[in-house]
């Protein structure tokens, strides 16, 4: 996890000649001062471009891409069309474009024109990501220059949107590295390694869940050589407060156990701790900023896998609450393990609201796609901040339903319910199981964020991989909503 280097610096015209990166203009329906600069030494390059079709084509953050100009020493010239007074949502854009394209040479943004530009290094810094476990590492990112007018108080300005960037790219590593490298243990030091940012960190182990009666989690887990954990991550920034309470479903590897997956594709379950990898990033963007907030981030930690020991469909568990639960079907095994750690976060913390994220579904892939996450919550002021927050960060999120009759479809014969409500409805019943963990008057929120975990493609913020969707619009929500 490495960001691609950035420096700010007052515009040189010489060094704009020599540079050897990709250089990089703003312009709209004519060129600014520097891109006027870059015309007569690209012998009219850039007129030429803005007068084009091409361009007249372009919306808001899209730019075009002309290799090796003449009368520079780049590889590329870069000239992204952007209103004067551009939206936030389009600098993210205009970012993401330069950071898809940026090579071990590095770029230059002749950005002395804009106002804001902290959107655009953000939207730059989440898209220029690499992950890869490889002998010969690919060539690291070269250095990005920042052209403008007051380069240290940009660089001020801009500090924020980097550290937030770094909490993404915390978050996907976590959800891209092989379950064989980050086993339970390994995702439990490197949570504790944040306690330099200034978090409070305790590892709970298998014998203080067995005393907590956190036999739900435990189930899960008994059937992996890896020890099953709760991590609890607390960062006090706003006095004795109650704290938001941010909870993580962190299954590193998920076979399905008994009721075992197919093979095909069976691998793309490395990214099944991805709510736990959300709950972590969110900690180390809110520490990393020190944010006048309480929050802590409680991750359970399991392996889901088949085994003499494992557990059987049709076994009951009881939870810490007390409640018990039949298990139809092993591979619905997120659910098992939030229950227990969102009653564990209650009666631990008693917080203002509880939040909690998982890969749970397939069936919200059914329903969403990739685009947004199912947004499932008991408090519509709750739910209505974190949609607002998704959006001005531009995240998708989308609110799901929930009821009693859905309630109906979990009923056990056996046990006070059934981990599993058949096809119909599935992520509905999965939130309606989750709901029976919740105190009364407790504001909650479910996001199941199967779809937008892990993409199969490109992103406009991200190369294909884990996206780390939700660090952000956590932040955004943690800052409109819990700080003091």
């Amino acid at each position: 996890m490495t960001l691609a280097p950035i420096d700010f610096a007052t515009p040189d015209t010489e060094a704009l000649k020599a540079f050897t990166g990709c250089v990089v203009a703003f312009a709209d329906t004519a060129p600014d001062t520097a891109a006027r600069s870059l015309d007569r030494l690209t012998r009219g390059a850039v007129k030429r471009a803005l007068a084009s079709d091409a361009w007249e084509k372009l919306k808001p953050g899209e730019g075009l891409h002309l290799a090796f100009p003449a009368g520079l020493q780049a590889e590329a010239l870069q000239l992204i069309r952007l209103p004067r007074r551009a939206r936030p949502e389009d600098l993210r854009k205009a970012g993401a474009l330069i950071g898809a394209r940026l090579s071990s040479n590095g770029a230059l943004l002749l950005a002395g024109a804009l106002r804001k530009p902290s959107p655009l290094v953000e939207g730059l810094a989440m898209r220029a990501y690499r992950y890869a476990v490889k002998a010969e590492a690919p060539k690291p990112h070269g250095t990005v220059t920042i052209a403008c007018v007051d380069p240290e108080a940009t660089r001020a300005a801009c500090a924020e949107a980097l550290s937030l960037a770094e909490a993404v790219h915390f978050t996907r590593d976590l959800v891209n590295e092989p379950a064989n490298i980050l086993t339970t243990t390994e995702f439990a030091t490197r949570l504790e390694a944040m306690r330099e940012m200034g978090l409070d960190v305790e590892v709970l182990d298998e014998a203080a869940m067995e005393r907590l009666g956190m036999r739900a989690l435990l189930a899960v887990g008994q059937g992996s050589e890896s020890p099953s954990k709760t991590v609890v991550m607390r960062w006090h920034g706003n006095g004795d407060a109650p704290p938001l309470a941010l909870v993580g479903k962190g299954v590193v590897f998920d076979t399905g156990g008994i009721s075992i997956k197919p093979a095909a594709g069976m691998e793309e379950m490395v990214m099944d701790m991805g709510g736990a990898g959300v709950v972590a990033g969110t900690m180390r963007a809110l520490a990393a900023r020190k944010a006048p907030a309480n929050v802590v981030g409680l991750v359970g930690l399991v392996e889901n896998m088949p085994d003499g020991r494992a557990q059987r469909p049709g076994d009951v568990v009881r939870s810490m609450k007390g409640d018990t639960i039949e298990v139809i079907n092993t591979d619905a095994e997120g659910r098992l393990v939030l229950a227990d750690v969102l009653w564990y976060a209650q009666e631990t913390f008693q917080p203002a609201a509880v939040i909690d994220l998982a890969t749970l579904t397939g069936a919200i892939i059914i329903a969403l796609g990739n685009e947004n996450a199912g947004v499932f919550a008991n408090d519509d002021a709750l739910a209505d901040a974190f949609l607002k927050a998704a959006v001005e960060v531009g995240e998708g999120a989308w609110r799901m339903p929930l009821g009693d009759a859905y309630d109906k479809q979990i009923k056990s014969r056996v046990a006070d319910m059934k981990n599993v409500g058949g096809r119909a409805a599935g992520s509905v019943t999965a939130a309606q199981f989750l709901a029976r963990f919740i105190k009364e008057g407790t504001p909650w929120m479910h996001l199941d964020i199967a779809g937008v975990t892990m993409l199969s493609k490109d992103s406009a913020f991200a190369p294909k991989g884990a996206t780390g969707w939700g660090v952000r619009a956590l932040d955004a929500l943690v800052r409109a909503r819990f700080e003091g």
